[in-house]
């Protein structure tokens, strides 16, 4: 990868807005050189992390806001499936296959994918950001008709795995029709990866979650693509690394100390070409932010690097590979406290681009 991602400021996930227009403008704001479409599920319910993604899934069923079932059990799942699975096989080997158009993010599930689009062929940035959400938190919240999470289903799990596959080919392929030059970054959003090893996952294995990250990884760099993997809570970072993934985003305002225990991993994966996204700008609450500064973050970004130097990681290698986000979406925030947070990201990318 190139140095041009080098603290640069790139969005995550959700706005608070119920006008997509209104929504876009903050990224043409603070995100021009590498836009993304935000999530707005206070417009919609269906621009809600996990319910994004799920169109075009064989039996599947939402029973209320809260409960997602994929049932095996009904008539039509067997023919459905067959029917999917001869999908993504002609996918796969072609990528311009009409077909992929049946997985697309239809407007009803993306109020500003169009805007996005229209501004990637307008514009021209040499990257854009899109997201699914990850496989391991989709297949953890997804139920059977029995109640049990599909995560213990192997024939379910592939089907939610080759979905999400879909739906990441469909907008690589809609970034670069847009414009042919720019190199699509895709998210995973994988927050309950930071459960693995909890009670809740005790007969997860690690090597389950990384088999499944690295897949859409593989999918998304063999298609000239960037792989990302977003979680916004403790984690064993070694999964993400070992799932060779080329960006690491995490909550750098809160779990700061956390990540950077991990400095030995962190520095194979930066000599290998990894990128770290510190997620320095927090999101979980508006009166947070009226405490801080571009100041405070910068600091906090300075002792970050400080500790890794400290243990002997080469400054100039973190901070090529280095560059700045919120915490996580901020839909739950006012819509004034969103825009502050979203020039916190730009504003803090500034800074530190201007101090190197």
């Amino acid at each position: 990868m190139e140095n041009d991602l080098r603290l640069k400021p790139i969005g995550i996930g959700s706005l608070p807005h119920k006008n997509a227009q209104d929504a876009f403008e903050i990224v043409k704001k603070d995100f021009a050189q590498i836009p993304f479409f935000p999530q707005l599920a206070n417009l919609n319910r269906n621009e809600d992390m996990m319910s994004q993604f799920l169109e075009g899934l064989p039996s599947f069923s939402v029973e209320n806001s809260q409960k997602f079932v994929l049932n095996s059990e009904s008539d039509d799942f067997l023919m459905e499936i067959e029917e999917f699975f001869s999908d993504y096989e002609e996918i796969i080997s072609d990528i311009n296959s009409p077909l992929l158009e049946k997985y697309a993010i239809s407007p009803k599930c993306s109020s500003t994918f169009v805007l996005f689009e229209n501004f990637i062929k307008e514009n021209k940035p040499l990257y854009a950001k899109g997201q699914i959400v990850g496989a391991f938190t989709l297949c953890t919240a997804l139920k059977d008709q029995n109640g049990t999470a599909i995560i213990y289903d192997e024939t379910l799990k592939d089907i939610v795995l080759k979905l999400l596959i879909l739906k990441v080919l469909w907008q690589i392929r809609r970034i670069k029709t847009a414009n042919p030059d720019t190199i699509p970054i895709i998210f995973m959003d994988e927050p309950s990866v930071s459960q693995i090893g909890s009670s809740a996952y005790i007969t997860i294995s690690e090597t389950q979650v990384i088999s499944m990250i690295d897949e859409i990884s593989k999918i998304i760099k063999n298609n000239g693509g960037l792989s990302a993997i977003h979680c916004c809570g403790k984690c064993d970072w070694r999964i993400p690394i070992m799932a060779d993934v080329d960006i690491i985003n995490f909550d750098a305002y809160t779990y700061a100390q956390n990540f950077i225990a991990y400095h030995r991993e962190i520095s194979k994966f930066l000599c290998n070409g990894g990128k770290i996204a510190w997620g320095f700008v927090p999101t979980c609450d508006g009166e947070l932010l009226k405490h801080l500064s571009v100041d405070i973050l910068s600091s906090k970004f300075r002792d970050c690097v400080k500790y890794l130097t400290d243990n002997g990681i080469n400054e100039k290698l973190i901070t090529d590979n280095s560059m700045i986000t919120s915490s996580c979406g901020a839909g739950g925030l006012s819509i004034k406290d969103a825009q502050t947070a979203m020039d916190f990201v730009n504003e803090l990318s500034g800074r530190l681009i201007k101090e190197e």
